[in-house]
């Protein structure tokens, strides 16, 4: 009895040791507000709802998996995963399905896969790996090239079209070039010439990206059109009120007036149901995993691990705020998930792979030498 019992006790605590508590703890708590939100959003589908969970197995042990690798082994894989996944985002362009307009996935026999959703992870990866490589003599072309790096899987998501990916593989490089010590007056320039281009992106844009930023502005001009996703969720959201109207008993909710509400508006079902006080719930979660991947990468003994942690972070609150900005009525509708939230196996599995890192780097860190 007392050699099974240590046997366990050593099998967990091979399975806990490259688990970062907190960060594993608040990921649990957003999970669990997940599942009780998607019951709701998809009419008591139970089987949508055992669908996630088994995702979200999948996910948590594709973290653990990655927890387990050391921060030098990653950046030896960051360059041959950033050309396999610019190589995969030209099969997409070449080969890629057509599905709603768009050519955004790759049949590869088994299944299909997303590419972009692999960028998201490996551009801020292979750029942590060249700031690294050059922390001793970074000069102004470093962040040029740092530049280029991103530009080229942007341009492939943005053929696609799939402005909201291309613009999180953006945001991703960009807090790594930021962090790597992008000087102010050079950010500074960039914002004024980007803001000099806006006639040239708006020309380049579809019409129906167009649409949007329209509708964003006066979604009222075209009610039962493109202004329908934004008026049914502001009115679900207002009409949730300080506590909500309840677990299941969300009109515009149950009433179907809420578009892709298991989705990409699933924020609209939890506001509605849960109120302000679901609403400051949720927040206060998702502000306590950015405040523990913060804390990880100020902790963190090298460029690389400070770099890519603070990406990590920062990408994940960018998610956060797009989408509730989006569903809100003060950003364009992009088609960004709520993170860890909303129904959907590979924008989860990415994320966890990115916490993956996180706590690989925590993991380690006594283990990095400067």
């Amino acid at each position: 009895m007392s050699q099974s019992s240590n046997l366990i006790g050593r099998i967990f605590e091979r399975i806990k040791a490259p688990v970062d508590g907190w960060l594993f703890l608040f990921t649990i708590l957003i999970f669990i507000v997940s599942l009780v939100v998607l019951y709701s959003a998809s009419n008591q589908n139970l089987d949508k709802v055992l669908n996630k969970m088994a995702f979200m197995a999948i996910a948590l042990g594709v973290m653990w998996a990655i927890a387990n690798i050391k921060p030098e082994q990653l950046m030896q894989l960051a360059l041959p995963g950033y050309l396999i996944g610019v190589l995969l985002l030209v099969g997409v362009a070449l080969f890629g399905e057509v599905v709603n307009g768009s050519r955004r996935w790759l049949d590869i026999g088994v299944t299909r896969i997303q590419p972009s959703e692999i960028l998201k992870i490996m551009v801020p990866m292979v750029l942590a790996w060249f700031f690294q490589k050059n922390e001793s003599s970074l000069r102004w072309y470093h962040f040029v090239i740092g530049a280029l790096i991103i530009a080229v899987p942007v341009a492939f998501v943005l053929k696609q079209p799939d402005l909201g990916t291309a613009s999180l593989i953006a945001a991703a490089g960009f807090y790594v070039i930021f962090l790597a010590g992008l000087p102010w007056r050079v950010l500074l320039i960039g914002l004024l010439g980007f803001g000099a281009t806006l006639p040239v992106i708006w020309n380049m844009m579809h019409d129906y990206q167009r649409q949007r930023v329209l509708t964003l502005l006066d979604p009222t001009q075209d009610p039962l059109g493109a202004g329908y996703h934004i008026i049914q969720s502001m009115i679900a959201i207002g009409s949730g009120g300080p506590l909500g109207k309840g677990w299941l008993a969300g009109t515009q909710t149950h009433l179907e007036f809420i578009p892709e509400r298991t989705t990409d508006f699933i924020f609209a079902v939890y506001a509605e149901e849960f109120g302000l006080l679901g609403n400051g719930i949720l927040l206060v979660l998702y502000l306590l995993v950015i405040g523990r991947g913060l804390m990880i990468a100020a902790k963190s003994t090298n460029l690389f691990g400070r770099l890519m942690a603070g990406s990590l972070t920062l990408s994940f609150f960018t998610y956060a705020f797009v989408n509730m900005g989006m569903v809100s009525g003060i950003l364009p509708v992009v088609g960004v998930p709520l993170p860890l939230v909303s129904y959907g196996g590979t924008a989860m599995v990415s994320i966890l792979v990115g916490f993956g890192m996180l706590m690989s780097i925590q993991k380690h860190r006594p283990l990095i030498k400067r």
